[in-house]
C-alpha cells in the first residue's frame, strides 16, 4: 500500500505528536502518508524554542493547558478543538511541500473558500485589501523523507492566544527561535457551517483523488493505538519533562524580590537538558548563610519546581531560626520559575 491515511479520534497532543513522529521514523519511504488530528487546549512549541520565553507557563499550569514540543522547527502555536491539524509525509524525491499545500488548498476550494499560499509557511485568505492567515506550517526532513504539518483555524478562541503565548514579564534571556505573531482569521468567518469533520472529509477526498489508491482510513485513539513500530517509546518520550521543557537551548534567568526581612536577587544559567550550571544569589538579609548554601545546592539541579523545592527544603532544614522567611522565599521562588 503506497498511501496511508490516519485520523486521530484523540485530542491528547502528547499522543498525537507521538503518533506523528513514530510514523515518520518507521514509514516506508515509498509511502505517502496523511495524518489528520486535533488537540485540546495546548501550546505547541518548535523543537528549538524555550517554553519559558515563549509561553506564560504559570498561567498555563493554572488553567490546565498542556505544553507539547514538536520535532519540527518554527514558532509556538495555540491549539484547541477549533483547530484541524494535518501532516503529510513522503519519501524523497517524491516529497514536496507544494504537493501537500495544494491538497489543502484544493480541499478548501471544495468547501468554497478561496485560499492561497503565502511565503514558505502560511495559507491566507484575502478579504478586500486585508490579508488574513488561516494556517501556519512547519517542516522536517531527513536524508530519505520529509514531512509538512500545519494547523487550520476553524473556530479557535483567539483570546487564549494572548493568555498563553505571551510569557510572564521576566528578565529571561534565551537563545532560540522566537514566534512571530500574524493577523489571523477563523475559517468559519467564510463558512459558518464548517467544522472539523467536514474539513477532514474534504482533505481526505482530495488526498485519495490525487493518488488514486483504495479509500481506506485508519481511525486511531489511545484506546485503539496505531500499529507503528516504536510508538510506545515515542509516546513515553513525548510525555516527559526532559523533552517538552528540558530541550530548551541555553538561557539565563534573573529574578528579584523584596521581602519585609530583606531583598533577594538571583542569577541562574541553564543549559540544554534543563540543568542549572551557575547560580548566584545576592541578599541584604541578616541571614546570608542559607542563600549561600542554596546557590551551591542549585548547581546541577533541574530547572523545574519539584527539583527546586527539594533543594529549598534541604537547605531550610539547616536554618530552623529562619524558617518563616525561608518558607516565604521558597513559595515565591517556585512560583517564579513555573
Amino acid at each position: 500500500m503506497t498511501t496511508r491515511l490516519l485520523i486521530s479520534q484523540s485530542t491528547n497532543p502528547l499522543f498525537n505528536l507521538a503518533v506523528e513522529d513514530a510514523i515518520f521514523r518507521s514509514m516506508d519511504p515509498a509511502q505517502k502518508v496523511l495524518f489528520l488530528w486535533r488537540n485540546d487546549n495546548t501550546v505547541v512549541i518548535g523543537r528549538g524554542q524555550n517554553p519559558w520565553k515563549e509561553c506564560n507557563t504559570k498561567k498555563m499550569e493554572e488553567d490546565g493547558i498542556t505544553l507539547a514540543r514538536r520535532s519540527s522547527g518554527g514558532g509556538a502555536v495555540f491549539h484547541d478543538l477549533g483547530n484541524t491539524n494535518f501532516t503529510f509525509m513522503a519519501g524523497k524525491p517524491e516529497y514536496d511541500k507544494s504537493i501537500s499545500t495544494n491538497i489543502i488548498l484544493k480541499a478548501l476550494g471544495l468547501l468554497g473558500i478561496d485560499a492561497e499560499s503565502s511565503g514558505r509557511n502560511d495559507l491566507i485568505v484575502k478579504v478586500g485589501d486585508e490579508i488574513r492567515k488561516i494556517s501556519g506550517s512547519a517542516y522536517r526532513e531527513t536524508l530519505d523523507r520529509g514531512f509538512h504539518h500545519g494547523t487550520l483555524l476553524i473556530n479557535v478562541d483567539f483570546t487564549k492566544l494572548g493568555n498563553y503565548l505571551n510569557p510572564d514579564p521576566k528578565k529571561l534571556q534565551a537563545k532560540g527561535i522566537t514566534s512571530v505573531r500574524s493577523r489571523v482569521a477563523n475559517l468559519q468567518e467564510f463558512d459558518v457551517t464548517l467544522d472539523h469533520e467536514k474539513l477532514c472529509a474534504a482533505i481526505q477526498k482530495v488526498f485519495f483523488d490525487q493518488f488514486g489508491e483504495a479509500k481506506t482510513v485508519e481511525l486511531i485513539s489511545e484506546d485503539n493505538p496505531p500499529n507503528i513500530p516504536g510508538f510506545s517509546d515515542q509516546y513515553e518520550k513525548q510525555q516527559s519533562w526532559e523533552w517538552n521543557f528540558g530541550q530548551a537551548l541555553q538561557f539565563s534567568h534573573e529574578l528579584s524580590e523584596r521581602f519585609s526581612w530583606g531583598g533577594v536577587e538571583i542569577h541562574l544559567d541553564i543549559i540544554r537538558g534543563g540543568l542549572i550550571t551557575k547560580a548566584k544569589i545576592f541578599t541584604d538579609s541578616l541571614f546570608v548563610e542559607p542563600f549561600e548554601q542554596l546557590a551551591t545546592r542549585l548547581i546541577d539541579c533541574h530547572y523545574r519546581p519539584a527539583d527546586l523545592k527539594a533543594a529549598l527544603e534541604d537547605v531550610g532544614k539547616d536554618f530552623p531560626d529562619f524558617n518563616i522567611p525561608w518558607q516565604e522565599f521558597s513559595r515565591w521562588f517556585i512560583a517564579e520559575i513555573k
